[in-house]
């Protein structure tokens, strides 16, 4: 069997498989503005930092410090790999060719796709909760059929624009991304200006002050959760200027700029209304599910606060658009390489984008919000909790596949060692450990709001998102034949083969 290190070595000078995409389309800063919009930052910090405070108290600024740690090292995994095998495939394909097309089909593939529709059932969701209320539709707001509806008109919105070309997806990021930015720094901005419940301290940032390795995992767990989304981006390589250079660098700078967003955001909100559990404080649980629209009317103003609210609806849309743009480019990936039916690789021919696959993840993730609608509003709400298990398994894997793949290459520099082997091996067994510790959580039937037979319906739908990815790779094996015969090379081969 080929190692794969070879297969490295003979695909290095060829240039990235030419799968019908408009190559050059985008630059660095429509690249960072995709990885950026997939985060939702307006959104996700709106509705995690009051369960981060809950969590560790003041605090919450060192949990976001720890939890972008993992992060960064495995943005230096997907970096490196991107140098070296640059394709929209991104995970799907590295896994294959550093550990064999079982991992790579399950964990960089299906473990991939599933969270991604997942995270699109709560991303559409919300962004129609906030677009009804803003319309002053209150009673639909509350009303789970309008609010469906309204979502899935959503999903048919974003949709026809990822269907009609990444450089219109850009150029409405560039424009709700904006928006966002603005909206969190304006709070920012007035919230230090104010005087606040209590005076910001550097020992906010302390991590060694939280008291226990249980809070400390579950606050990290929900900060991962806060930066999952910048290696969409990513699947844009192949039609990056200079993908296999700019995609890896707006990676990093990606999460960077979240990270200072987000440090920015929670100093601003905690020294504003302090950790106190009653009134606006942030430890109070009433104010859990969404602190920015707790504090943006005491902050800006009631107007300006409808500014806020908007940032939050449009980052629900901008990240459930970019999401369609990445998991449609990793189908189109898996199907060019003989790993799914061949319709996935159909390209539109003059918008140059995957046609079916762009239809197909959007009508399934209208599907799924459906289904999950009709079954319970507590199990829609567990699905979404279960995403932290299946991102710590990719982006774990996927930074452990840095390692295999480059381990015959670690001694040749100090850089090499370090960003090829040492720091993607220690982002991958952090969030291996996340992995290990969220399912001994999830595992509680008080974890979430169903259970079955004692065991938390998190984990069962977390868990069994990949059993059923396992029982779907078994059929996969019996119709692709070719993908799954030839061993880790396969996916290096195709590639010299469709140049």
């Amino acid at each position: 069997m080929p190692d794969p290190t070879d297969a490295a070595a003979a695909t290095r000078s060829a240039p990235a498989p030419g799968k019908g995409l408009r190559e050059g389309s985008v630059g660095l800063l429509a690249s960072v503005t995709l990885g950026l919009s997939c985060v939702a930052p307006a959104y996700s910090i709106a509705v995690t930092l009051g369960f981060v405070t809950l969590t560790v108290g003041d605090l919450a600024p060192a949990a976001l410090l720890l939890g972008f740690v993992p992060i960064l090292l495995t943005a230096f995994a997907f970096r490196e790999l991107n140098r070296e095998m640059p394709d929209c495939g991104t995970t799907f394909v590295w896994t294959a060719r550093a550990f064999g097309p079982l991992a790579g089909w399950l964990t960089g593939g299906w473990v991939v796709q599933v969270a991604t529709l997942i995270a699109m059932t709560a991303l559409s969701q919300v962004g129609a909760t906030y677009l009804l209320q803003l319309l002053g539709l209150h009673s639909l707001a509350d009303d789970s059929t309008a609010v469906t509806i309204t979502a899935v008109a959503l999903l048919a919105a974003v949709t026809s624009i990822a269907y009609r070309g990444l450089h219109l997806a850009a150029s409405v990021q560039y424009v709700l991304l904006g928006l966002q930015l603005a909206a969190l720094f304006g709070f920012g901005a007035a919230a230090f200006a104010r005087h606040g419940a209590v005076t910001p301290s550097p020992s906010w940032l302390n991590p060694f002050a939280i008291d226990g390795f249980g809070p400390f995992a579950e606050a990290v767990m929900l900060c991962l959760f806060i930066y999952w989304g910048w290696d969409a981006l990513i699947t844009a390589n192949e039609e990056t200027r200079d993908g296999e250079r700019v995609a890896g660098q707006a990676a990093v700078i990606s999460t960077l700029v979240l990270l200072a967003t987000y440090l920015f955001t929670a100093f601003a909100a905690i020294s504003f209304a302090g950790i106190g559990t009653d009134g606006t404080g942030l430890g109070n649980p009433d104010n859990a599910a969404d602190v920015l629209s707790t504090l943006a009317p005491l902050v800006l103003g009631t107007a300006a606060a409808k500014v806020m609210q908007l940032a939050v609806c449009v980052s629900a849309v901008s990240a459930l658009l970019t999401s369609l743009v990445g998991s449609s480019r990793g189908t189109l990936s898996m199907a060019a390489h003989g790993a799914l039916p061949s319709a996935f690789a159909r390209v539109h021919p003059r918008h140059r984008t995957p046609g079916f696959g762009t239809l197909f993840i959007g009508a399934t993730a209208a599907g799924l919000l459906v289904l999950l609608r009709l079954v319970s509003a507590d199990f829609l709400g567990d699905a979404i909790l279960c995403i932290g298990l299946l991102i710590a398994c990719y982006y774990g894997t996927t930074a452990l596949a840095c390692v295999w793949y480059f381990r015959g290459q670690l001694r040749n520099s100090l850089r090499d060692l370090l960003l090829r082997g040492i720091l993607p091996l220690l982002g991958g067994l952090m969030m291996l450990a996340a992995f290990a510790r969220s399912a001994h959580d999830m595992y509680d039937p008080a974890y979430g709001s169903t259970s079955f037979h004692g065991i938390g319906g998190v984990f069962l739908l977390g868990a069994g998102s990949i059993a059923a990815g396992a029982l779907a790779l078994t059929i996969a094996r019996s119709r692709f034949h070719h993908f799954f015969r030839n061993g880790r090379a396969t996916v290096a081969e195709l590639t010299i083969t469709e140049d």
